[in-house]
């Protein structure tokens, strides 16, 4: 029996890697001896793959400092400096949001800098007047996201800003040759240095897109009509009080939901696809998202379209119910407005085509698993003796699980309030700033006692 527990213990040892204490104290020692032995042994190989991965990089940089022996430092002292905007467009699904991560180089941002320092057309971040014009979660896409910053120019130190553009580097042109295919930089402008591309913008509009499916249409233009004009949304966003975020009074100028034109599917079925068009002064964190889901839940017939006015009553409804987002692959920065005209942009006809052609080879490889998709759905169909799909289309875009039966919003269990979270972290605050004071302290009088 002891020697059957044995095995039972050793084989379950051989499968994980990780093990709380008292399955270790339950081990025998021959056991821990061999569980030793492996960590041991994967030790030794993990460092022999370091050692050869050190080796290959040191290799590699020894041939490359070889072949480049004389490659001289650019000296930024020797240019001229001027401020400009940059539009840039960004196809963000596969990349872990736009503003640079400690934790990941897989962000828009980090691209668009290596290739801003890579082409000597900024020298670093601190010092090059950089601003951006919104801030993209993970997985969001952007046709017009802007930013504002200080490159490198041709010109003298004497140009104005009606210094004729074709004489300037092509800054779109050098940018587009280093960053990946998802990123590219659309147009540029002079501005004047104190320009901001976040603090200028007069107004955003962002794009949703969705499939038709059986939504109720109208239901969710009606709900959609109520968010139009100033309103608190903290029911309709993530709350940001820990980064100092206490006013959630937002302005939405415009609100349409239309057919997109550009639908290859079939004519009036449910793999039609929709476009939500929303225009605002700034957004909240998530506030789109949590809007679409909202009326995505209202078009599938769970909740009326009045449930919108009652989410936007702080007076009835201080506390966000708890609910899941829209999904963050269809949301995109499409517009970003300045209060200059938009054909003041400087645009390159070359850098356009280029553009335009990157675009549409990867339209194309999109379209075709559209199409395999659309016909394995259309086999599947045929495949079926009695009933029709009960999945709605729409449903693939709300986040987490869904249900049996579905609970209405103002039912649910609500989150923290407003007031409870900046009580907290007003709390928190005072109590670092105490834990500083004291630590201020101890240092002082430990000072007086040497």
């Amino acid at each position: 029996m002891e020697e059957t527990n044995l095995i039972r213990k050793s084989s379950k040892a051989d499968k994980k890697t990780s093990f709380s204490r008292d399955e270790l104290l339950a081990f025998s020692k021959e056991d821990l001896a061999d569980h030793v032995l492996r960590l041991q042994a994967s030790n030794v190989q993990l460092r022999n793959l370091m050692k050869k991965q050190i080796g290959d990089d040191s290799s590699n940089s020894t041939k490359s400092s070889s072949s480049n022996p004389q490659k001289r430092e650019f000296d930024f002292t020797k240019h001229c400096k001027r401020h400009i905007l940059l539009r840039i467009l960004y196809l963000g699904w596969d990349y872990q949001g736009y503003a640079t991560q400690e934790d990941t180089i897989n962000t828009i941002e980090y691209h668009l800098f290596a290739a801003l320092q890579k082409s000597c057309l900024v020298e670093d971040r601190q010092t090059s007047n950089y601003h951006r014009c919104g801030r993209t979660d993970k997985g969001v896409s952007s046709y017009g996201q802007v930013i504002s910053i200080d490159v490198r120019s041709k010109l003298k130190e004497d140009y104005s800003l009606d210094s004729d553009p074709s004489k300037e580097l092509p800054y779109c042109k050098i940018l587009n040759r280093l960053l990946p295919s998802e990123i590219r930089a659309v147009a540029w402008r002079p501005a004047p240095s104190d320009f901001s591309a976040r603090f200028d913008c007069v107004q955003r509009t962002y794009k949703y897109y969705f499939p038709k499916g059986s939504l109720n249409l109208d239901a969710m233009r009606k709900a959609a009509q109520y968010v139009m004009g100033t309103h608190d949304f903290r029911n309709l966003c993530k709350m940001d009080v820990g980064n100092g975020v206490v006013n959630y009074v937002r302005e939405i100028r415009s609100i349409c939901i239309e057919d997109f034109k550009g639908s290859v599917s079939q004519n009036n079925s449910k793999f039609d696809m929709m476009v939500l068009t929303l225009v605002g002064t700034a957004f909240l964190w998530h506030q789109v998202r949590c809007l679409v889901a909202i009326l995505l839940l209202v078009g599938q017939g769970y909740e009326e379209p009045e449930v919108m006015l009652k989410l936007l009553d702080i007076e009835t409804n201080p506390r966000k119910p708890q609910y899941s987002m829209a999904s963050e692959v269809p949301l995109n920065l499409f517009h970003c407005q300045y209060s200059f005209d938009d054909s003041l942009w400087l645009v390159d006809e070359e850098t356009i085509s280029e553009v335009e052609s990157s675009l549409q080879r990867i339209w194309t490889f999109s379209s075709v698993k559209t199409v395999m998709l659309m016909d394995m759905l259309n086999q599947i169909s045929s495949l079926k003796t009695e009933g029709i799909s009960n999945f709605d289309t729409s449903q693939a875009l709300l986040q987490g699980v869904k249900s049996k039966i579905y609970k209405p919003l103002l039912e649910r269990q609500t989150c923290e309030s407003l007031e409870s979270r900046i009580q907290h972290y007003s709390k928190r605050r005072r109590l670092d700033d105490c834990n500083d004071e004291s630590t201020s302290r101890a240092e002082f009088n430990e000072e007086k006692t040497k």
